[in-house]
């Protein structure tokens, strides 16, 4: 994998140039930029939530700076699938420029369109569904169906003078798919045999030996734990996992029992979904959570999100007390979703919170309450083995992911040079469908922290870590302008520490003798003051305390 920053050389006519801005090497911000003679198409503009050593940040949004300059080059973004980590950047792009078009299937766009809404964005859409061709400046493209966890999902090939690129988004070959929706191994057959120069591969489950599982092996396991709850129900999962809340609206409704949407992204999901005839709302099922509490608890489901563990999530809140329903003693709770990587710890925390109220707690774990959203290994060598693709770039996946894809490619007899693995801001370049790496772009993380957007930096990120690990010190010294001595002082304060602030005193007298001495040698600047002040109590915090706090000198002059 590349890891300096090398400029690519100036993009030639007919030259097709392939920029990962973000999915590689992470679950999450998927997006990537495809230019050819002047013009630039996107596909998916997502998020990537973040872990326990990003603390305060909401979102994370691909680096997609570096295309400001180039904004009115974008002919369109291609949205694959309505998963917030294909979607949930759109509205941060489209504030760059608002006419950009937004191409993508019904469900897609209308989950994309009720979140510009909350942005006061107004986007030009275009619908298109499975085996549609449109065209866009000099990007010829074709939908494909594919089958994933939320319906409508579509891979897209880009047909170039430069050879054709086949990206599936996120998909699995569920063969007994709830909506009936299969993925198109037939149009991937007759892509293949006109000849796919790149595919572009959703790598998710490449570790994963065998198939994916079949969604509808799930409606009978949620019937079953419902049928035995004695109590409340809770069901957490994705806001957009339309199946999945089909099913527990059927296992509720073939039980007795009424079933509350929880989260505005929940309802606000579900009622599109039901709209629109992607979910199938038995009568008299849904009753408002306003009014749940009228329920008897063995007569109510909830469905809720926050089943990754989200600190301000619904199940977060109620394993915190922090939220009007209350979980006790014999109450279900169904996590009904897989753990994106870096989100176990807090998932565990949930559990063990709710677990310690008195709930039992199902999870995948210990269920089969869920099944994956991804092709694993035997799906995508029937893929290979179907398109015989010239050159293979896996992407969506961390990096042992992306390495066990590669590994699939090759076994099925791709050349080795031509299975790249790259990083966010790899450059490939495809001419007469030969691609070859180009260069290797600066691309950071950009965080969305309250109403700042890319304001946050990683050291930000590491000064609030400090806070929260290792405590904040405060040193107050007013020094005479003239002499540079100490007219009242050192004053220390302290939190995050068990000691008492007493303890400071044995280095007070150190920080005066360092402050005498400065004088002595004429230095008066303020800053090389406080600096002096930082380094004499850092270091005997470091020795006596074991600690490496925020130190915030202030030396006033009077």
């Amino acid at each position: 994998m590349p890891d300096t920053v090398i400029d690519p050389a100036p993009l030639e006519a007919g030259t097709l140039r392939i920029i990962p801005i973000g999915g590689l090497g992470e679950v999450g911000r998927n997006m990537t930029s495809y230019e050819i003679d002047g013009k630039i198409l996107i596909v998916d503009c997502g998020v990537l939530f973040p872990e326990e050593h990003q603390p305060g940040v909401d979102l994370i949004l691909p680096d997609f700076g570096f295309l400001r300059d180039r904004i009115d080059d974008i002919v369109g973004v291609v949205l694959t699938h309505g998963h917030e980590d294909h979607i949930g950047a759109v509205p941060y792009l489209l504030k760059l420029r608002r006419d950009i078009p937004l191409i993508g299937s019904q469900l897609t766009l209308a989950l994309v369109e009720a979140k510009l809404k909350e942005h006061r964005i107004a986007p030009y859409t275009h619908t298109v569904k499975e085996g549609q061709h449109e065209e866009l400046g000099p990007f010829d493209l074709e939908f494909v169906a594919v089958n994933h966890s939320i319906p409508d999902a579509l891979a897209v090939a880009i047909i170039t003078d430069a050879g054709t690129v086949l990206a599936t988004g996120d998909f699995k070959m569920d063969q007994l798919p709830l909506d009936g929706r299969l993925t198109d191994l037939r149009e991937f057959a007759r892509l293949g045999e006109e000849g796919v120069d790149l595919f572009m591969v959703d790598s998710t489950n490449a570790d994963v030996p065998g198939f994916t599982p079949l969604e509808r092996e799930i409606g009978p396991v949620l019937d079953q734990v419902i049928s035995r709850a004695p109590k409340k129900v809770v069901v957490a999962s994705f806001s957009s996992h339309v199946h999945r809340v089909q099913q527990v609206l059927d296992a509720a409704h073939a039980n007795g029992r009424r079933v509350a949407l929880l989260g505005r992204s929940m309802v606000r999901n579900m009622t599109i979904a039901a709209d629109l005839g992607y979910l199938n709302v038995p009568a008299g099922v849904l009753v408002d959570y306003k009014k749940a509490g009228d329920i008897p608890d063995e007569k109510i489901v909830y469905m809720s999100t926050g089943s990754q563990g989200e600190p301000m999530a619904v199940l977060s809140r109620m394993a915190n007390r922090d939220h009007q329903i209350e979980i006790g003693e014999g109450d279900t709770v169904i996590l009904a979703s897989s753990l994106i990587p870096g989100n176990e710890n807090a998932v565990y925390r949930v559990i063990d919170g709710l677990t310690k109220l008195g709930a039992n707690v199902v999870h995948k774990a210990n269920a089969k309450v869920h099944v994956s959203g991804h092709a694993a290994a035997g799906e995508l060598l029937y893929c290979y083995n179907i398109l015989k693709p010239a050159n293979v770039l896996p992407i969506h996946g961390e990096y042992r992911h992306l390495q066990a894809n590669a590994k699939l490619a090759r076994d099925t007899g791709i050349p080795a040079e031509n299975v790249f693995i790259g990083e966010n801001g790899t450059v490939y370049d495809m001419t007469d469908g030969v691609v070859r790496e180009a260069g290797q772009l600066d691309l950071g993380f950009v965080y969305v922290d309250g109403s700042t957007v890319g304001e946050i930096t990683d050291a930000d990120l590491k000064d609030r870590r400090i806070l929260g690990e290792e405590g904040f010190i405060s040193v107050i010294v007013v020094v005479d302008a003239t002499t540079g001595h100490v007219i009242s002082g050192p004053e220390i304060h302290a939190r995050g520490f068990a000691e008492d602030d007493a303890v400071f005193e044995d280095v007070k007298p150190k920080i005066v003798a360092a402050l005498a001495e400065a004088a002595q040698n004429g230095v008066r600047d303020s800053h090389a003051l406080q600096q002096l002040v930082r380094r004499t109590l850092g270091t005997w915090v470091s020795r006596r305390l074991r600690r490496r706090p925020m130190l915030v000198p202030l030396v006033i002059e009077a």
